[in-house]
C-alpha cells in the first residue's frame, strides 16, 4: 500500500495509490481518533503541484548510482543506523527496531551485493550505553552512572532520553564481529573513562555454571547471566589534546590493545573528544 518517491513522477498512480491508502487511513482518523478525515485531493495537491516539482531531478535509479560508482573505481562509504544489538532478528528481541540495522542491511538497502564490501567498520564506543528497556549485564548505577552520563552527554539525540550506561561488553562485541564480518573498530570517546582508577572489561558472561563467551540463544539465560570482569588500570589524565596515538597514557594504549586482544578486531581508530579533529590512529 506504500507510496513511493517514484510515484511523484505520475500522477495517475499517485491518485490511484493514494486512494487505496486513505480508505485505511480514514477509518482509522474517524472511528478510532475521532478526527476528520483528510480529503486526497488535498494530498494530491500538495505533493503533485509543491513538491514533485522540487524533488524530481533528485529522484533517480540508485542502484545504477552506485554501481556506475563501482566501474569508475570510486570509493562509497555506507553509513548505518542505531545498532546491531537492536536489529529485528539478530538483536535483543522484543527490544529492537523494525530493520536491519547489521551490515547485511546496508547492501539490502543500497543495491549493492555483499562481495561488493570491502570494509566493514565497527562503531563502538569505550563503555556501553542503551536507551530503553532490554537486557544489559554490565549496566551501573549510583556515581558511576552519573559520571558517565555527565562526561558522555549520554542522553538521545531526537528524543533527549537519558541512556542507560555500562562497562564495555565484549560479549556483545565478538557477536558483532561474527554478525557484521567487522574488519576493524573505530572507538569512540576514550575520553570519557579519564577520571576513573579503574575499568572493567566483561570477557564473558556466566549462567547457570555455564561460561559464555558469546551471548546465549535463549532470551530467559540472557537475562540472568553473571558478567566475568577484567579490571584494568585508569590512567586518571585528560587525552583530550592528544593528536597523536604515542601520546596516550600507556594505560589508555594497554586498555585499547586490551579490547582488541579480548574482541579480535583491531582498533583502527580512537576517539579522544567530542570534536570532529580529535581522534588518534594506532600504529
Amino acid at each position: 500500500m506504500g507510496l513511493r518517491i517514484q510515484d511523484l513522477l505520475d500522477a495517475k498512480i499517485f491518485r490511484e495509490k493514494l486512494d487505496v491508502v486513505l480508505q485505511e487511513k480514514n477509518l482509522v482518523l474517524t472511528k478510532i481518533y475521532n478526527r476528520p478525515a483528510i480529503p486526497a485531493k488535498d494530498i494530491a495537491a500538495k505533493y503533485l503541484d509543491e513538491y514533485a516539482p522540487r524533488l524530481k531531478s533528485m529522484i533517480g535509479d540508485t542502484v545504477a548510482l552506485v554501481h556506475d560508482a563501482l566501474d569508475r573505481g570510486d570509493r562509497i562509504l555506507l553509513e548505518g543506523a542505531q545498532a546491531t544489538f537492536l536489529d529485528l532478528d539478530h538483536g535483543t528481541y522484543p527490544f529492537v527496531t523494525s530493520s536491519n540495522p547489521v551490515a547485511g542491511g546496508a547492501c539490502t538497502g543500497s543495491g549493492l551485493g555483499p562481495r561488493d564490501l570491502t570494509g566493514i567498520v565497527g562503531i563502538a564506543k569505550a563503555y556501553v550505553t542503551r536507551v530503553g528497556a532490554g537486557p544489559f549485564p554490565t549496566e551501573v548505577d549510583g556515581d558511576m552512572a552519573e559520571m558517565l552520563v555527565e562526561r558522555g552527554h549520554e542522553f538521545g539525540t531526537n528524543t533527549g532520553r537519558r541512556r542507560r550506561v555500562g562497562w564495555f561488553d565484549a560479549v556483545m562485541a565478538r557477536q558483532a564481529k561474527r554478525l557484521n564480518s567487522l574488519t576493524e573498530i573505530a572507538l569512540t570517546k576514550l575520553d570519557v573513562l579519564d577520571t576513573l582508577d579503574e575499568i572493567k572489561v566483561c570477557v564473558g558472561y556466566e549462567a547457570g555454571g555455564v561460561r559464555y563467551d558469546f551471548p546465549p540463544y535463549h532470551q530467559s539465560v540472557l537475562h540472568e547471566v553473571t558478567p566475568i570482569y577484567e579490571v584494568l588500570p585508569g590512567w586518571n589524565e585528560d587525552i583530550t589534546a592528544s593528536t597523536q596515538y604515542d601520546q596516550l597514557p600507556d594505560k589508555a594504549k594497554a586498555y585499547v590493545k586490551f579490547l582488541e586482544a579480548t574482541t579480535g578486531v583491531t582498533i583502527s581508530v580512537v576517539g579522544v573528544g567530542p570534536g570532529r579533529e580529535q581522534f588518534v590512529r594506532p600504529s
